[in-house]
């Protein structure tokens, strides 16, 4: 099993709070031999359509010694695993979970929003000292 990030409990604690119920921590993928995990599995269900919502979350603090390696890392991981859940979970949407200030410092700049552009990431931007979610993207 990986290390758990910096700001695991306090994504995993955001999205409780937020009504989704966690389902896997970690969420496991496996394609051919190789098997990854994902931080968090949860669901929402939509009382209105008696359905689930399915969404897993890869949490990345960005406290590395070098914030592009960090960014390359992240989106790296995030380019496998949604192939892989395309194949295998096409029913789960898949974020990139960040605090503020690294939102701010990295996806709000030229750089981050060509990633947002040209990957399609799907974001949760959360404030890690209250514990909340600030905005889900897009």
């Amino acid at each position: 099993m990986p290390a758990k990030d910096l700001y695991h409990d306090t994504v995993r604690r955001a999205l409780i709070q937020d009504g989704w119920t966690i389902t896997h921590d970690p969420l496991r993928l496996k394609w051919g031999a190789k098997d990854m995990y994902v931080d968090l599995g949860a669901e929402r269900l939509v009382a209105a359509e008696k359905t689930g919502q399915k969404i897993a979350v890869e949490i990345k603090s960005f406290s590395g010694l070098s914030e592009m390696a960090d960014l390359e890392k992240a989106v790296g991981q995030y380019a496998v695993y949604y192939a892989v859940m395309a194949q295998t979970e096409p029913e789960r949407r898949l974020y990139l979970a960040v605090d503020q200030e690294a939102f701010v410092d990295i996806f709000d700049e030229p750089l981050g929003q060509l990633l947002i552009e040209t990957y399609q990431l799907q974001m949760i931007v959360f404030d890690q000292r209250r514990e909340v979610i600030l905005r889900w993207m897009p």
